[in-house]
């Protein structure tokens, strides 16, 4: 597994952390989920989980960073905000203290295609993953995680199934990994909470 290595070109610009004020949510339902197992670290030292916030300026968000999911507290330090992502360039922009998480495409595509969507979060569950897989939107088995293709292939959901009703889909060519997104950090968190309690991890 190589969850949490950049596959896109990242034309990252350093930059001091946003007020921590602005990032309350983000950082209460993150560490939320680092409690709840969905974001976490493998025992290879791998860490897995993201999450972000749609910003009000037309195509930004602000999202962890890349390299943070074995971290059972974050802080204003581990957020940085994507000004502009190019799909067919495999290419993303950021300003912030670190470099956008490693899913930072994923997140990207959901946000242009759902301009309803405030909130987006990437977790990893075992069961839930086998339990989801071919039963709700699945991206491609040849979709790899933070890959263009990956990002096509949710594309593809959003445009053939009811997945921007669901609001979840999980990931063939990336084992335990689910995506979750809505109206508000708090929703998103709260629904795969109680997603992975139904669930217990083996």
């Amino acid at each position: 597994m190589n969850e949490g290595y950049i596959k896109f070109q990242a034309i990252w610009q350093q930059q001091p952390p946003l007020p921590e004020n602005n990032l309350q949510d983000l950082i209460a339902c993150r560490n939320e989920l680092y409690q709840l197992g969905l974001i976490g670290v493998y025992p290879n030292g791998i860490g897995y989980g993201n999450i972000s916030q749609r910003l009000e300026v037309a195509g930004q968000f602000i999202i962890s960073g890349s390299a943070t999911g074995h971290l059972p507290m974050l802080s204003s330090q581990h957020f940085t905000t994507v000004t502009k992502v190019n799909i067919v360039q495999n290419t993303v922009w950021c300003a912030g203290p670190v470099i956008a998480s490693s899913e930072t495409m994923s997140h990207a595509v959901i946000y242009q295609t759902c301009p309803e969507v405030n909130a987006v979060i990437h977790v990893h569950h075992a069961a839930l993953w086998q339990q989801l897989l071919h039963r709700i939107p699945t991206t491609g088995a040849g979709a790899t995680y933070g890959s263009p293709e990956m990002a096509d292939s949710i594309v593809q959901l959003l445009q053939t199934t009811d997945l921007r009703r669901q609001q979840i889909f999980v990931m063939e060519g990336h084992p335990e990994g689910i995506f979750a997104f809505g109206g508000s950090l708090w929703e998103v968190t709260e629904r795969l909470g109680d997603l992975a309690k139904e669930r217990p991890s083996d």
